[in-house]
C-alpha cells in the first residue's frame, strides 16, 4: 500500500510540474490518504504482535 501512495505521488509531481493542477492535487490527496491507511495499519500490525507476545 505504500507503494501505491509513492505512486500517485510520483504523479502528482509530475501532472504539477506539466500545469495540471486538478491532477496534481487530486493525486497528492489521494497519496496523502493512502499514506495515513498504511500508518494506521502499520501501527495496528506493531500492537497486534506485541500483545501476541512474538
Amino acid at each position: 500500500m505504500l507503494q501505491w501512495a509513492a505512486i500517485f505521488l510520483v504523479i502528482a509531481l509530475i501532472a504539477a510540474l506539466f500545469g495540471f493542477g486538478g491532477v496534481a492535487a487530486a493525486s497528492a490527496n489521494i497519496a496523502q490518504i493512502l499514506f495515513f491507511v498504511f500508518l494506521v495499519l502499520f501501527v495496528i500490525a506493531l500492537l497486534a504482535r506485541a500483545v501476541r507476545g512474538r
